[in-house]
């Protein structure tokens, strides 16, 4: 069997049980949104996304995820950083109203703080279904199981998206280019559909920062973010129960754990290992990114 990816419980379908886990998820990840990820294993795998969110939980609530978070912002961005400088915008630049770039900023603000902990659930995921430890190195720390630090980091707004197939005319080149830069042989990752409903934001931004995106900096970034999730992932003092033997303990069937394996392998590698550390570029330059460093 396979997992069909477009097939996904929407926030405003979810009920009972799924409607408070997600909003477990909201409120783990200090972000209004549920990614696809969790919206498709609600409607092909429900049993195993209530599973594993319990596997999962613990590990976002340690202030080692909280510095884990911020490192990885700062690591993506202190590379791109020592090569060039960066732009910054207003929104009379990207020829926006004040509230049309505060709401676009807003969307950001949240994309920004849910990357680094997608990144830590695929490359999770994808070590564990693989039939790889997870937490081979665990932390030793005070803050590896001290709870997560209170913040007063700015709260994001819901993310809203253009349909791919409503995308403007005038963004064709622009989404070429997209899809080229990244691998995509077909429609657009949330950030750029996201964006799309600015066509005047996204095509500055694209043409400003798609020499970045095209850089040697830009790809040394994305091997040390995916890397600093590596190295959480091996560090975890809790070890989360998602090896296959522990799926089929729990029922499971061998065609349920190859189609989770091949499903977090696709969303671990390929296009998504620009996208995330992307997410986090895009962020920085509308003056929407959290904190790089642990107070």
């Amino acid at each position: 069997m396979t997992i069909d990816v477009s097939q996904q419980v929407y926030e405003s379908d979810a009920e009972g049980w799924q409607r408070g886990l997600y909003d477990d998820i909201q409120a783990t990840f200090r972000a209004p949104v549920v990614n696809w990820f969790f919206r498709t294993l609600a409607a092909n795998q429900p049993a195993f996304l209530r599973y594993a969110w319990g596997q999962l939980k613990p590990a976002f609530e340690t202030r080692a995820f909280a510095r884990y978070v911020v490192e990885y912002r700062d690591t993506v961005l202190t590379v791109l950083e020592d090569d060039r400088s960066l732009p910054t915008y207003t929104p009379s630049a990207v020829d926006l109203s004040p509230a049309e770039f505060r709401e676009a900023r807003g969307q950001l603000v949240t994309l920004d703080t849910v990357v680094p902990r997608l990144a830590f659930v695929f490359d999770l995921l994808d070590t564990a279904l693989s039939g790889d430890a997870v937490g081979t190195s665990p932390d030793e720390t005070w803050g590896s199981t001290a709870p997560f630090p209170e913040s007063n980091t700015e709260q994001g707004r819901s993310v809203t998206m253009i349909p791919f197939e409503a995308v403007p005319d005038s963004l064709a080149d622009t989404v070429a280019a997209i899809q080229r830069v990244h691998g995509f042989d077909s429609g657009l990752p949330t950030i750029y559909r996201s964006l799309a409903q600015w066509p005047s934001l996204l095509e500055t931004m694209w043409d400003d920062l798609k020499p970045v995106l095209e850089s040697t900096a830009f790809e040394a970034a994305c091997v040390s973010s995916w890397s600093s999730a590596e190295a959480h992932v091996s560090s975890l003092p809790y070890t989360p129960r998602l090896a296959p033997a522990d799926l089929r303990e729990m029922g499971l069937t061998d065609d349920d754990v190859t189609a989770l394996r091949e499903l977090a392998d696709q969303f671990r590698h390929g296009p998504v290992e620009t996208v995330l550390p992307a997410v986090t570029l895009y962020a920085n330059v509308l003056g929407a990114s959290g904190p790089r460093h642990l107070g």
